[in-house]
C-alpha cells in the first residue's frame, strides 16, 4: 500500500450482525483505499428498519469489529433510517466511501456525489478458497420459505369477496433473504409455523398443512382474521392463484410449480426495501367496497395469473398497476404518500405495487436490472 493511500480515509456502514468470512473480505477490500472507519447501524435504527432485533447488540458489534485488523475503528452510527451514517459521513469527511454490490443505491451514490467523496462498489468476492457467504444466509430459519403476494391482495377477506369473488396470486419463496418484519411478506404467519414445526417443513398434505397453520393462528374470537393467502402462500410449493367466494378459505387453489415458470418469476421480480409499517398503522381505516373496484380487483388475479403462465413481463406489470390502482380505491389507507412517491420512481417499467398495506417493498416487475433491489426465488 502506498503512503499516498495510507493517508485517505474509508468509511463503511452496515449492520454487521452475525460476522462472517464474507465481512472480513469485505473490511479487507475497503481498507486498501486508506484507513477504514466502520458506521453500524445502532440496535433502535435496525429494529425500525427491519422490525427485529439484531442478534447481538451494538455494543457487542461495535466491540467485534474494533478487533479486526482492517479496521481503524467502528462506532455506532449516529443517523437514523436508511441512511443512517450520513452524519458520520459529514463529520468524517472521507476520501471514500464503499459499498458492496448487494449495498448499492442511487440515494447512497447521490449523497456522495453532494458531498464530494469517492463512492466505491465493490464486487462480492470471498476470501481465497472460502465460500462466498451472507448475514442472510446464516440467519435464514431452515426449510422455511416466505410468501409474496403478487396481485389482487385484500381479496382474500371475506367482506372484500362477498362484494365480488375474484382472485389472487401468491409464491412461495425460499429463505435466501432476511426479509423484514410488517412489510407483507406473511412474517407474522411464518412465526406461528416456526413455534408449530421448529426449523422445518411440514409433513403431509401442503393444502392441509396451511389449513391448520390458519387456525393455529386464528384462534376463536380474534378481532383481526389472518388471509388464508398467507399461510397457503408459505406451505404450498410454487405459484398458487386462490379464488375467493365471500370466505376465509379460497373455494379454489391452481398452482404451478413449473421450473421455467418460477425461475421465469423470480428473474422478473424485484423487491426495493422501503421502511416497514409502523406500529399501530391502520390499513383498514378507510373502506370504500365498491362493486366495480373489488371486481376489478379480482380481475388483476386473474390477469396476473395468465401472465405469469405466459411469461409475459408486461402482462405482469399491468396486473400489478390495476391491483394497486383498486387499493387506492378500495382502502385508501393502505397506499401511503411517501410510499406512492418512491413507486413512482419505476414507472419506466413495466409496473409496480406493494408487498403489504403501508409499504414494505416496491415489487417492481422488470427484465431489466433495478439498482438497490432485492431478487428472490420461487420455491419449487
Amino acid at each position: 500500500m502506498t503512503e499516498r493511500m495510507n493517508d485517505k480515509t474509508v468509511l463503511v456502514s452496515g449492520c454487521f450482525d452475525l460476522l462472517h468470512a464474507g465481512h472480513i473480505a469485505f473490511f479487507e477490500s475497503a481498507a486498501a483505499y486508506g484507513k477504514l472507519y466502520v458506521s453500524i447501524g445502532s440496535d433502535d435504527n435496525i429494529r425500525l428498519l427491519k422490525g427485529k432485533s439484531p442478534y447481538f447488540s451494538q455494543e457487542e458489534r461495535v466491540y467485534i469489529v474494533n478487533a479486526i485488523e482492517s479496521v481503524k475503528r467502528a462506532f455506532v452510527a449516529s443517523g437514523s433510517g436508511m441512511l443512517d451514517f450520513e452524519p458520520d459521513l459529514r463529520n468524517l469527511e472521507p476520501d471514500c466511501f464503499v459499498v458492496n454490490e448487494d449495498g448499492h443505491t442511487q440515494e447512497k451514490e447521490r449523497l456522495c456525489e453532494e458531498l464530494g467523496v469517492q463512492y466505491v462498489v465493490l464486487e462480492r468476492i470471498p476470501a481465497n478458497g472460502l465460500p462466498d457467504r451472507s448475514s442472510s444466509q446464516i440467519k435464514k430459519e431452515l426449510g422455511f420459505p416466505y410468501r409474496v403476494s403478487i396481485a389482487g391482495g385484500w381479496i382474500d377477506q371475506p367482506w372484500v369477496s362477498s362484494v365480488c369473488s375474484g382472485s389472487m396470486v401468491v409464491a412461495s419463496i425460499r429463505p435466501t433473504i432476511d426479509f423484514n418484519d410488517r412489510s407483507g411478506m406473511a412474517t407474522s404467519s411464518r412465526k406461528v409455523a416456526i413455534e408449530l414445526w421448529p426449523d422445518r417443513l411440514p409433513e403431509g398434505d401442503p393444502v392441509r398443512m396451511a389449513q391448520l397453520l390458519f387456525g393455529a393462528e386464528n384462534p376463536p374470537g380474534r378481532e383481526y382474521v389472518s388471509g388464508s393467502q398467507d399461510h397457503i402462500g408459505l406451505l404450498v410449493p410454487g405459484i398458487s392463484r386462490l379464488y375467493y367466494e365471500g370466505q376465509y378459505w379460497p373455494s379454489r387453489i391452481d398452482t404451478t410449480a413449473d421450473k421455467d415458470t418460477c425461475d421465469w418469476l423470480s428473474d422478473v421480480i424485484n423487491l426495493v426495501p422501503l421502511e416497514p409499517r409502523p406500529e399501530g398503522y391502520d390499513p383498514l381505516e378507510v373502506r370504500n367496497l365498491e362493486y366495480e373496484w373489488v371486481s376489478k380487483l379480482g380481475l388483476s388475479g386473474r390477469n396476473c395469473w395468465q401472465s405469469i403462465l405466459d411469461h409475459d413481463v408486461n402482462g405482469l406489470g399491468e396486473s400489478l398497476m390495476l391491483s394497486l390502482k383498486c387499493w387506492q380505491k378500495i382502502l385508501p389507507a393502505t397506499v401511503a404518500d411517501y410510499a406512492m412517491a418512491e413507486l413512482e420512481k419505476y414507472a419506466s417499467h413495466p409496473g409496480a405495487t406493494f408487498s403489504g398495506c403501508g409499504g414494505g417493498y416496491i415489487l417492481v416487475a422488470s427484465d431489466k436490472r433495478i439498482d438497490g433491489a432485492l431478487k428472490v426465488r420461487v420455491r419449487y
